[in-house]
């Protein structure tokens, strides 16, 4: 696990060494083993090493393929390299180190980009094919290693965070208003936006060709729903089961230290009980817990630590939230507010005084219907059925409007299923599961705001995934949907930042591309079935994890929110908005912002979720946008 980045010499010069040096240590918390650079007259790239194959120097980036004509930094692991090694070898190839990245320099050379279509990981790499003066920039089909890029005025700069890009010179911090409204509804600015105007996100499953003549973006791989399989479900339990074992070994291969982050949930439970059976040593488990008995999973994850009789770390967040929450945001480079980003900060921080690699749960849940969302998604569609399309359309949202004056959590969930079934699925999914309903960013926002986005509207990103999906029911297009956006956006640029702030390579063996493929293919009904969520996933580990763990409902990483807000946050709120001149006041109302605020404090509103989402982005642009410079909104 590494920090890459670098910049293009074509049409721009980036001031050469002290470019490259300055880009790198803006990452250093990424790679903190060693560091390294590569410059041209066309190219330079720089790499942060955090060493996990291959200790040695012989590991070290940027690599040289054997006959110098090729250069990369790559970030990531390759689960199947030596298998591919093994294959490059029989041909003759030989290697100097025991490291994936000489695999992928030695694949290239042999298939170019149709190399990816033989990896199997977690990466994002660029390459320097000197002859054929071509840079190649390639992002793993699942999206688990971030790659964002800079082009503006024929200049060209990629890094594996923003803070890499921002530490050249002279590079341009203008917002995107359209990703502003997307942050405030997704609690994340998705692909390929980033909230800078000229700096894009690589999507995954994609690779960038750049030369003298500019670059070009294609997709190598997308997932398919739309060949079910027809073998018995006894076959795709077992089927299902091999494969997670395989994958769950595979993931195991470190020279470091290796543990699992385990919450007590399916997924993570189901990760640690196969490392045990592949493991000859205790697993070493780590898990968080807070005073807050209706957020606190740690008695569950000591079940099952207990049950495989784990080397277990516990930690629990007191009222320390408050002291550590802008370090821990300051690695967030664009605006985030999955408010589960500080259990993830903490478990991350506990594990690396343990191991330098942990397997993670990830995955499931998109995979296999997993979120509660599902549930209620499918209660919608039942209720939807029920009432002639005209009469949603025309009668719903008047009884959404009375419905939302009622006080309390009553009203509020009423108005937003009501507003849901006036829609058709697809929208209804959106409405559902969107952060800030379209009265709260109108009751708050400005009037020029809302003339400057014209009639943009966030649910754009979903409804696109949505039609783009070929999946043969409603079902399968959500998860497909929720695939390109929530996890990508949200579950693994958490997972990343949060890790990688402490030098922690986490590896998600669900998330494996053949787990995926697999499951794109299981009827529906093998994935949520009478309610039941991730049926098929939960027969596989029921050998493995108590029924009173695998049926009880899913928490995750949860975060009291409303009560941070009425505790130890309110001081943190107060002191940082009523201190910003711009910000979430270039956007919203000063009085509206405030007026919710006394809603929330005076119990009338539960507005925890919409006050973090303000927190959120107003501590990344206390330390991401220089006001002295450009504040525009674009």
């Amino acid at each position: 696990m590494c920090g890459i980045a670098g910049f293009s010499l074509f049409n721009h010069q980036e001031g050469g060494q002290a470019s490259l040096t300055s880009m790198h240590e803006a990452i250093h918390h990424r790679g903190p083993d060693a560091s390294g650079t590569y410059l041209d007259e066309h190219i330079g790239l720089c790499h942060r090493r955090l060493s996990i194959l291959d200790l040695s120097e012989a590991g070290n980036q940027p690599m040289f393929s054997a006959d110098g004509n090729l250069v990369i930094v790559f970030n990531g692991e390759i689960y199947n390299f030596l298998e591919l090694r093994a294959e490059l070898e029989a041909e003759g190839v030989q290697f100097k180190s025991h490291t994936d990245t000489e695999v992928i320099l030695a694949l290239y050379a042999r298939e170019g980009t149709q190399c990816l279509g033989k990896l199997n990981g977690m990466f994002a790499f660029a390459l320097w094919d000197k002859t054929k003066q071509e840079l190649f920039i390639a992002r793993d089909r699942l999206g688990k290693k971030p790659l964002y890029y800079f082009s503006h005025n024929g200049r060209f700069a990629f890094g594996s965070e923003i803070k890499a890009i921002l530490a050249l010179e002279n590079i341009p911090r203008e917002i995107r208003l359209d990703a502003v409204y997307d942050f405030f509804a997704y609690q994340y600015v998705p692909d390929p936006k980033s909230i800078f105007k000229h700096i894009h996100k690589l999507p995954p499953a994609h690779y960038l060709l750049l030369n003298k003549d500019g670059f070009s973006i294609s997709e190598y791989w997308d997932l398919s729903f739309k060949n079910t399989s027809r073998d018995s479900e006894e076959t795709h339990k077992a089927q299902l089961k091999g494969l997670l074992e395989k994958v769950t070994k595979q993931r195991m291969v470190s020279d470091v230290p290796l543990g699992a982050f385990l919450s007590g949930g399916v997924d993570s439970s189901g990760v640690v009980a196969m490392m045990a059976q592949a493991s000859e040593t205790p697993v070493k488990t780590c898990t968080i817990g807070f005073d807050n008995k209706d957020f606190n999973e740690a008695d569950f994850a000591r079940e099952i630590a207990e049950k495989y009789k784990t080397e277990h770390h516990e930690y629990t967040v007191h009222q320390n939230v408050a002291d550590r929450l802008e370090h821990i945001v300051s690695f967030f480079d664009e605006p985030f507010a999955d408010p589960s980003l500080v259990p993830t900060f903490f478990v991350s921080e506990l594990a690396r005084k343990a191991v330098t690699v942990a397997l993670a749960g990830d995955g499931g849940d998109e995979m296999f219907a997993g979120y509660e969302k599902y549930s209620v998604d499918d209660i919608e569609n039942k209720l939807r059925n029920k009432f002639p399309e005209a009469v949603r359309k025309s009668i719903f949202p008047s009884l959404g409007k009375l419905a939302g004056k009622i006080p309390g959590t009553v009203g509020k969930k009423a108005k937003s299923l009501l507003t849901s079934l006036s829609h058709d699925p697809a929208m209804g999914f959106y409405i559902t599961n969107s952060m800030m309903t379209d009265d709260m960013w109108q009751s708050l926002v400005k009037t020029e705001v809302t003339e400057q986005l014209g009639d943009y509207h966030p649910s754009q990103y979903t409804l696109e995934m949505y039609n783009k999906a070929d999946g043969p029911d409603h079902l399968s297009k959500i998860l497909y949907t929720d695939i390109k956006t929530y996890m990508t956006g949200d579950i693994l640029v958490k997972v990343d930042r949060m890790s990688m702030a402490n030098s922690l390579e986490v590896r998600a063996p669900i998330l494996d591309y053949q787990v995926a493929e697999f499951a794109a293919t299981l009827p529906s009904s093998q994935k949520y079935r009478n309610g039941e969520k991730k049926y098929l996933l939960k027969e596989v580990f029921k050998p493995f994890i108590p029924d009173s763990l695998l049926y009880r409902k899913k928490m995750g990483f949860s975060t009291p929110l409303d009560e941070w807000f009425r505790g130890e946050l309110k001081e943190l709120f107060e002191s940082i908005l009523s201190n910003a001149s711009y910000g979430v006041y270039d956007i919203f109302d000063r009085d509206s912002v405030n007026q919710v605020w006394q809603q929330h404090q005076n119990g009338t509103h539960q507005h925890g979720t919409v006050l973090w989402s303000m927190l959120m982005y107003q501590m990344w642009y206390n330390r991401y946008v220089n006001v002295d410079k450009e504040r525009g909104l674009q």
